[in-house]
């Protein structure tokens, strides 16, 4: 395959080159050894998990954080749980003094039923870690101006949602992920609200940067075998939207020329001839 349409073409946030364009979650897996086996199946190169279920006296010897010893990873903390900027950057700061980065996914919920961030609180979360030096990456709505704002504030990624988390809708509003993406000028990454392969190949079609999932993979009935078809889907959206699609038409159109011929081009040279 040529280099150029590399499904590993690497994409950079925080001055660091990621091996894959999946994030995956590490909550809600039947078992320890099924969200190993899925995050090996994956490729992920970041995993993200909430900060409040780390044991961060003896981060080392947390068994979630166990599960992952070894292997090349970039840790994404969350501050899931989170209802102010305040307890958000705590959370943040706590999880860098136990050794696990200093990148960090800020997640503020504003309605424990809908789960949706809270817009206010988490813009004010990522210009304070901004500042203080962190690689913020801010889950938010779908709203393009939102979307701007964070970029000013200093996040080095935006994760917009396709749909509340955990619903499995896919993407409701292609058109502001579409335009979040059209005019961020740092990555963009689709968060929660995916329900399955096809949905992350559509992020990435949209011109996602790239994706984050749980829930669809640990709740599915193969979590393994769904984390291998995110991956898939990861690569095979992001190739389709490289390589270009058709534009879409109100009529058919026919696949060979008038005269009839597969390749006009080839014709055309043998002077019409067939």
């Amino acid at each position: 395959m040529n280099a150029a349409y590399s499904p590993y073409s690497p994409l950079r946030i925080g001055g660091i080159a990621l091996r894959s364009r999946l994030f995956l979650g590490t909550g809600r897996y039947p078992s320890p050894a099924v969200m190993r086996e899925a995050l090996e199946a994956s490729g992920a190169h970041v995993v993200t998990f909430a900060v409040r279920r780390i044991d961060l006296d003896v981060a080392e010897d947390d068994p979630l954080l166990g599960q992952m010893g070894g292997k090349d990873l970039i840790y994404l903390p969350n501050t899931s749980g989170a209802s102010t900027a305040d307890e958000a950057v705590r959370i943040a700061r706590l999880a860098k003094e136990a050794g696990l980065g200093n990148w960090v996914k800020v997640e503020i919920s504003g309605h424990p039923r809908l789960l949706l961030p809270d817009p206010a609180e988490t813009l004010r979360a990522t210009e304070r870690l901004a500042r203080e030096g962190f690689t913020v990456l801010p889950y938010t709505s779908d709203d393009p101006m939102q979307a701007l704002r964070l970029e000013e504030a200093g996040a080095a990624a935006i994760m917009p949602g396709g749909s509340p988390i955990g619903t499995g809708l896919g993407i409701l509003n292609p058109y502001h992920i579409g335009w979040i993406v059209e005019n961020a000028g740092v990555p963009v990454i689709v968060d929660a609200g995916l329900g399955s392969a096809a949905d992350a190949a559509t992020a990435m079609e949209l011109g996602a940067d790239g994706i984050l999932v749980n829930t669809p993979v640990a709740k599915a009935r193969d979590p393994v075998a769904m984390a291998a078809a995110m991956r898939l889907g990861v690569e095979a959206g992001w190739l389709s939207r490289q390589a270009g699609r058709i534009p879409r038409r109100a009529y058919a159109s026919a696949s060979s020329d008038e005269t009839g011929a597969l390749f006009a081009e080839a014709t055309s040279a043998r002077g019409g001839r067939p």
